[in-house]
């Protein structure tokens, strides 16, 4: 089940790397507190749509950036988002979520189904987190090219 707006946001600890954290490194969303947080959940490294989502978010960095810490997150290694990190020439760092702890937390590990197959998948969907912890927007199953402009004016909320 998602958490809603207003609701405290799941605490996590994870592996991340990229941007500031150019050794792998355990965050954790309470290291965190007191600053905006974007976690931005996307299916597979490397992929079209994700790859559309985070170079737009990759090519507006200096906006974002002051507006919050942003995370991408999904259940790839640190292997596979070091190399979507270098690849694409990511400026924020990735969350490796290989246990699925996060995607559950957040509501976001979902049955999918494509060319009549169904299967457990993680949604494209970003969670804004206020500086005290609790959730202030969240966007869910958006499309790639409409992620950033989404993004942008629930920031500016």
């Amino acid at each position: 089940m998602k958490p809603k707006i207003g609701s405290p946001a799941p605490a996590f600890e994870a592996p991340v790397i990229g941007g500031e954290y150019t050794e792998e490194t355990t965050l954790s969303l309470e290291a965190l507190k007191g600053q905006t947080v974007v976690l931005v959940f996307y299916p597979k490294d490397n992929t079209p749509g994700c790859t559309t989502q985070a170079c737009e978010m990759r090519d507006d960095w200096s906006t974002l950036s002051s507006q919050a810490k942003v995370f991408g997150v999904s259940i790839d290694p640190i292997k596979s988002h070091q190399k979507f990190i270098d690849k694409q020439e990511l400026p924020y760092p990735l969350i490796a979520d290989e246990d699925k702890k996060i995607v559950e937390a957040y509501g976001v590990w979902v049955e999918k189904s494509m060319y009549g197959k169904t299967y457990m998948g993680t949604e494209r969907s970003t969670f804004v987190i206020n500086p005290d912890g609790t959730l202030k927007a969240i966007l869910e199953k958006v499309a790639p090219k409409k992620h950033l402009k989404l993004l942008k004016e629930a920031l500016e909320k």
